[in-house]
């Protein structure tokens, strides 16, 4: 009987440290891309006033990182 109780309380334990996991993982995820989008749309901006070429990749791929990591952990 105590090795039930014992087992019960493992899994109980277990289950909530499963979802802390997922709780940090979200949140470094949110702000790794609002990291990104914060340097990626500024860097859009400039590339399409001034450059408007070859330079406008750098802040599209840096933009899609960020949709990746969001699909990703979703």
């Amino acid at each position: 009987m105590l090795d039930l109780i014992i087992t019960l309380l493992f899994f109980w334990i277990f289950f909530k440290v499963l979802k802390l996991v997922f709780k940090m993982t979200w949140g470094i995820a949110k702000f790794a891309v609002s990291l990104l989008f914060s340097i990626a749309v500024p860097m859009l901006l400039g590339c399409l006033f001034f450059a408007g070429g070859l330079l406008i990749l750098v802040p599209l791929g840096l933009i899609g990182l960020a949709f990746g990591i969001v699909k990703h952990c979703v």
